[in-house]
């Protein structure tokens, strides 16, 4: 082999003994840790960024070092523009109840005012959806559901909740925005069946 290879066969047992140097280790753990912020990003992390996180481990590296491991390693940062979810969808022909709240966010007793609304909450294994509703006068979350889907089901679960936890007099003020879950004629007809 060494003969078809043009290798001594000196050079060839030093090559198989050979210890890699602090240097070459120290820039194999390196890499490692690149590779790994790099994936636990989503691939979104670039050299600043993950030079950054390297600072915080205790490594002490340049963002032109990280740049070039990255580079050999074929490792790029992929940038995508800020996502924006719309919870509110009111281009619907469901009827849409007046605004009795009229901004008045004040109240003089528990369950007097209520407060719904959806929230999107990105997560790592993908997005979700969290209906709540809020007593304006306890500031308390009477009810809510979390689901990975925005349905009337979801605001339904949370409004059941709500109404299983507190059992409100009737009068209660329940406000909402204008989405289709919220005009639906499920949740209406469970906010009237419940006075």
């Amino acid at each position: 082999m060494c003969q078809v290879l043009q290798v001594s066969r000196s050079g060839y047992y030093k090559w198989r003994t050979l210890t890699p140097s602090e240097r070459a280790q120290r820039k194999a753990r390196l890499t490692e840790r690149i590779q790994w912020h790099y994936h636990d990003s989503d691939l979104r992390y670039g050299s600043p960024r993950i030079r950054h996180e390297l600072l915080k481990e205790g490594w002490v590296v340049s963002e032109r070092t990280v740049g070039f491991i990255m580079r050999e390693n074929g490792l790029r940062s992929c940038m995508s523009r800020k996502f924006r979810v719309a919870t509110t969808d009111s281009n619907h022909a469901f009827p849409t109840a007046k605004n009795e709240l009229n901004q008045d966010f004040s109240a003089t007793k528990p369950s007097e005012k209520w407060v719904a609304d959806i929230t999107y909450i990105p997560c790592r294994q993908g997005k979700l959806y969290l209906a709540s509703i809020l007593d304006l006068y306890t500031k308390q979350i009477v009810g809510w559901k979390l689901s990975d889907r925005m349905t009337t089901d979801l605001v339904m679960d949370a409004l059941n909740q709500a109404y299983a936890a507190k059992n409100p007099e009737s009068g209660l003020i329940h406000h909402s925005d204008r989405g289709a879950q919220y005009a639906s004629k499920e949740y209406r007809n469970k906010l009237t069946s419940m006075g």
